[in-house]
């Protein structure tokens, strides 16, 4: 897979010697945003025009059934959830070529990587997770994978954030998240997580 032009210089960690580190997946350590977005909008069919490029982004963390409920909300739809994400899923898949790794980010992660625990936080599906970490290469450099079967409440609540710190038997304070989302910040930030904010690649 490639990787997205991108600068190190662009990440913002605050001093200190964390004892972990917690990393989201999309838009973080991979770039899928755009790959998710083109999968939604084939999924969504007709109702495609409704889910604005806008709109997806200030979503993001969001997990997939909260999406359709949302749409389901505002538009008076009633798109079935559980078919509706595994549709979209499936496309996503099907697309999971077209990844890119944000290369700065992955860096950072190989780097810890054997010195300090990490996990992966994500609001997303673990077959599609651990499809897009196997994709890049890196599946290997975490010793927890939280995904959104392994909470009740996605981001921006603290849970997903305080299991990966959970199973790495490490304490809240101690953990640095790194994140692209302002409602993943808002997450770190509720579980007592310092956080590094990844910028959009440059396209």
């Amino acid at each position: 897979m490639s990787a997205t032009p991108y600068s190190a210089a662009d990440l913002v960690i605050p001093p200190g010697d964390f004892a972990a580190y917690i990393f989201d997946c999309d838009g973080t350590l991979a770039d899928t945003m755009p790959t998710h977005y083109r999968a939604w909008r084939a999924a969504l069919g007709p109702h495609a025009d409704t889910f604005p490029e806008a709109m997806f982004y200030e979503l993001g963390g969001v997990p997939a059934a909260g999406i359709v409920e949302i749409l389901n909300e505002r538009h008076g739809f009633s798109l079935p959830v559980v078919a509706t994400v595994e549709h979209k899923e499936s496309l996503f898949l099907s697309m999971s070529h077209e990844i890119a790794a944000i290369e700065p980010v992955v860096a950072l992660a190989r780097c810890y990587h054997g010195m300090k625990p990490l996990a992966v936080a994500s609001g997303g599906h673990r077959r599609i997770v651990l499809s897009t970490l196997r994709a890049l290469g890196i599946a290997d450099l975490f010793q927890a994978i939280v995904c959104a079967e392994d909470y009740q409440r996605g981001k921006p609540s603290p849970d997903p954030f305080l299991e990966a710190a959970l199973r790495l038997n490490v304490s809240p304070e101690h953990c640095l998240v790194f994140e692209d989302t302002a409602t993943g910040i808002t997450a770190a930030k509720a579980a007592g997580m310092q956080s590094v904010l990844v910028p959009p690649p440059r396209r």
